[in-house]
């Protein structure tokens, strides 16, 4: 079960990274540029931060820069998770695909690829490194001849998400995103190790560097403008993309996200970066990526419904996350509170806990983990349980890592459950933080909760 590796968390001080773009495929989001004359159509480096949204699904495209007759230099997964670096022609002309699969949806990945075809060394022509060291391990390795151009030239497109138009779109995050045109250069001009973290790969700040002509720097910072140029050249043109997809899931302060490598008996359509969930017809249940165990911890859900089904949140136990037994809410090791009221508690339930959840309602939910025993307080538009009282969690939650969790049941094909880990897949009335200033919540959550993330749980435990 992937939790927080410790690439995903950094040490405090060196770059941060302020701001992500979320990628959905489902709404084919993309960004788009016509590149002018190149500084070098045979020398480039192209350098991105990476998380997953849709895993082991269809092909994902990074980035492609497609010349009006066909030939392309690109960089996707495929459907197996295989990461190929390629230019093509009619045929391949160079060709890296990894053997190492990229499918952990809870880590941040960094990847830089060269092009240098004038290098006298064939295999120096193409180079991936990941996290800032080269693969060497090829499923095919098939390096372009000497001083074979690139795309990179007069007249073609730069496609930032998508292999062309409305084709094979990435689905997930991204972040810092470099291209360098004119220069073959070495993870260590985008990363490092140092002194605070001498084994976690993490950002250097690359707005030094020379970008060359057709190059350009995506820091999305700007909500109303994430094609911006932050080198100072022409801004890329967004396709489907809007202000709430930039994030604050960052390399440098990772977020939970829903877990789309759990397999429950009936599949659940995840989008908006894992953070939506569309449930079937039968019971569903999908837990988030990061697991606590210390620490008190803030998350909201909006529930999202027309025809009334049935819906929980709540939290699951370490034992009881891949569980794939219907229904799931009769289980021990789950806490959970429905739309009707309903209060599940290790199978036992009892109704009239609370009042209806409508279409759109937003929950919130609190956890102590620092108490003894352990409490939860859940939230309606805002407003705790009727006296405020946080519940007690079951002994069966004790010494256990304990996950966000959410269970659905609808006929229709509704989003039901929204989830706010801290970066909101819709437009909140009102974005507030934690008392330490990270996440975006509808409702400020009570003084000592914070949001998930990975300073928060460098600096206060989980």
């Amino acid at each position: 079960m992937p939790l927080i590796f410790p690439s995903n968390t950094l040490s405090a001080g060196g770059f941060s990274v302020d701001n992500s773009c979320r990628f959905n495929k489902a709404d084919n989001a993309y960004l788009s540029k016509t590149l002018g004359t190149p500084t070098d159509a045979d020398k480039f480096t192209i350098s991105f931060w990476m998380k997953l949204g849709l895993v082991s699904s269809t092909v994902r495209t990074i980035f492609n820069i497609v010349v009006g007759g066909g030939a392309n230099t690109f960089m996707q997964l495929t459907a197996a998770d295989l990461m190929v670096f390629g230019i093509y022609d009619s045929s391949y002309l160079g060709n890296l695909t990894t053997t190492q699969v990229f499918r952990d949806p809870s880590a941040w990945y960094h990847f830089v690829c060269v092009y240098d075809s004038g290098n006298a060394t064939a295999g120096n022509r193409m180079r991936l490194y990941v996290n800032g060291t080269e693969v060497t391990a090829f499923g095919t390795d098939t390096n372009p001849t000497q001083d074979l151009d690139s795309s990179n030239v007069s007249g073609a497109t730069f496609f930032v998400g998508a292999y062309g138009d409305d084709d094979e779109e990435f689905d997930g995050y991204l972040a810092e995103f470099c291209f360098i045109d004119g220069l073959a250069l070495t993870p260590s001009s985008f990363g490092e190790f140092d002194s605070d973290s001498p084994t976690i790969w993490k950002p250097k700040d690359p707005s030094g560097l020379t970008f060359g002509d057709n190059g350009f720097y995506l820091d999305f910072e700007a909500s109303d403008n994430l094609g911006n140029d932050a080198n100072g050249g022409t801004d890329l043109s967004e396709t489907n993309l809007a202000a709430t997809d930039q994030c604050t899931d960052i390399p440098t302060n990772n977020f939970p996200t829903i877990n789309p490598l759990i397999k429950p008996a009936a599949a659940v359509p995840l989008t908006e970066g894992n953070l939506i969930g569309t449930f079937p017809g039968s019971w569903t249940a999908l837990p988030a990526t990061f697991g606590l165990t210390a620490g008190k911890w803030y998350f909201e859900a909006k529930c999202v419904t027309g025809n009334g089904g049935n819906f929980f949140i709540g939290v699951v136990t370490e034992n009881q996350v891949w569980g794939d037994s219907s229904p799931y809410n009769e289980t021990t090791g789950v806490f959970l509170y429905g739309p009707s009221g309903r209060k599940t508690v290790d199978g036992s339930s009892s109704e009239d806990f609370f009042g209806d959840v409508t279409s759109g309602d937003i929950i919130g939910v609190q956890l102590d983990l620092d108490s003894d025993p352990k409490t939860i307080l859940f939230f309606l538009e805002g407003t705790a349980t009727p006296d405020a009282t946080p519940l007690d969690l079951p002994s069966t939650f004790d010494d256990l890592s304990i996950f966000p969790y959410f269970i659905g049941n609808s006929s229709s094909a509704t989003a039901n459950w929204e989830v706010n880990f801290g970066n909101p897949p819709y437009a909140n009335t009102s974005d507030a933080a934690d008392e330490n200033g990270y996440g975006a919540f509808e409702f400020a959550p009570d003084s000592g909760y914070l949001a998930i993330c990975s300073k928060n749980l460098g600096s206060d435990g989980g």
